[in-house]
């Protein structure tokens, strides 16, 4: 069984009908299984009101329907979310009342600049282009959602970032080192003894509770876990949007992957943060760094964690 997933920025309202509806918190998620493929669109429900759950709906997806309603700040949030994070495949939409000459400038020198632009009556069936992109390497799933069930015990959802996994894996929780056994694989609420990258699961757990568990949290193959940090180096470029400079203690917030880590400046030349709490990522990593009570554009700017 193969899987695609989306993000849709735009309002549950468009993407509702693209498939069913299945979780929704501050996330919302939609979907639809045709001719063994499972198609999943994540939406940020919890934005504009928050800028934690765009980021994160955007880490979800492998590729990006932007469909804009209105071309205000909330709409370049969306834009430099996608550009930050790198998310270079996907479908560009506006409705009626947006001019699309403007929009097109908007998106200019971004990696929405390269979208196809398709009409709203025709974003399912475009969408249904889009082929599975699947991610070798070392098993990683990165859980949203964490839960318990009567007679079930701890359930994970989320997606297979990278690799493979089966039906009794041990497997180790980061950023914390905990050993966890997977008890049972659900697709698309079908028990499936194996899945593989990108797909969304659901998973039965052994060895943890839910309390233990965070959104961001990973699920990783033994011998395969990315260090635990508590201070990062980051390559930022500041967004020319945001108003203001960092300043050293400044208080922010780092998103990196699902991961939403209070952090303050330590040093802002180099860029170094002091996290809150560990974080589980890597060099090389797309990250950004948030400002979520800012009047204005929330999003200070984006990089790459460094060695």
């Amino acid at each position: 069984m193969e899987s695609v997933n989306f993000v849709f920025l735009g309002g549950e309202d468009v993407a509702s009908a693209l498939g069913k509806r299945g979780t929704r918190t501050d996330l919302a998620l939609y979907d639809r299984k045709e001719s063994g493929t499972i198609r999943t669109w994540v939406v940020p429900a919890g934005f504009p009101e928050k800028i934690q759950p765009l980021f994160q709906a955007v880490n979800l997806g492998e590729y990006a329907i932007l469909h804009v309603s209105t071309l205000d700040r909330f709409a370049g949030e969306q834009i430099l979310a996608l550009d930050y994070m790198g998310v270079t495949g996907g479908i560009l939409s506006h409705s009626h009342t947006v001019d699309h000459d403007s929009l097109m400038r908007a998106v200019r020198g971004t990696a929405v600049e390269g979208y196809e632009f398709v009409e709203p009556s025709g974003l399912r069936e475009a969408a249904s282009e889009f082929a599975p992109a699947r991610r070798d390497g070392d098993a990683v799933v990165v859980i949203d959602h964490c839960f318990e069930v009567k007679g079930a015990g701890t359930i994970a959802l989320g997606k297979v970032v990278s690799g493979s996994i089966s039906k009794y894996d041990d497997m180790v929780l980061a950023p914390y080192g905990m050993d966890v056994n997977i008890k049972s694989i659900q697709m698309h609420d079908d028990p499936v003894d194996e899945a593989h990258s990108p797909a969304r699961v659901g998973l039965a757990l052994k060895g943890v509770k839910p309390q233990d568990v965070s959104r961001g949290d990973l699920l990783c193959s033994p011998g395969s876990v990315p260090p635990a940090a508590v201070e990062v180096r980051l390559d930022l470029a500041k967004t020319p949007f945001y108003k203001g400079e960092p300043t050293p203690n400044q208080m922010c917030m780092l998103s990196v992957g699902l991961q939403m880590v209070p952090a303050r400046f330590s040093s802002v030349d180099p860029v170094v943060l002091t996290l809150d709490r560990p974080a589980a990522c890597s060099p090389g990593e797309r990250c950004a760094v948030l400002k979520p009570d800012s009047a204005g554009v929330r999003i200070m700017g984006g990089g790459r964690i460094l060695e």
